[in-house]
């Protein structure tokens, strides 16, 4: 369980620093995109042994961070894919991926 919980944490921080430090110009790069499906593979596994473990889950909060995890997924993978054609990357998408991204590391964090 460490390691996925590792994981998921290097995830979160590919996602928002990458933001970070494409944020001027913005863009989207693909190890965002495959930090996010990491992200998103690494939570579902957690949940997953959570929940054969009897361990206490909050379903909601889970719920809400899969959403967001996934609309991150999906517009990154979007980003990513302007990226690699050398399309410009539409500030929106771009700061949609690093701002959802720091949303769901609120709601992880300060979300009990």
């Amino acid at each position: 369980m460490s390691v996925l919980l590792f994981l998921h944490i290097v995830g979160a921080a590919l996602v928002f620093g990458l933001w970070v430090a494409y944020f001027k110009p913005p863009r989207v790069v693909p190890a965002q995109y495959y930090a996010a499906l990491l992200q998103v593979v690494t939570g579902l596994i957690m949940f997953g042994m959570l929940e054969m473990q009897g361990g206490a889950v909050n379903h909601a909060k889970l719920g809400v961070k899969l959403v967001i995890g996934l609309v991150i997924a999906v517009v990154a993978f979007i980003g990513q894919r302007k990226y690699k054609r050398g399309e410009e990357v539409p500030t929106g998408i771009a700061h949609a991926v690093g701002g959802l991204s720091l949303i769901n590391i609120a709601v992880a964090t300060l979300w009990n």
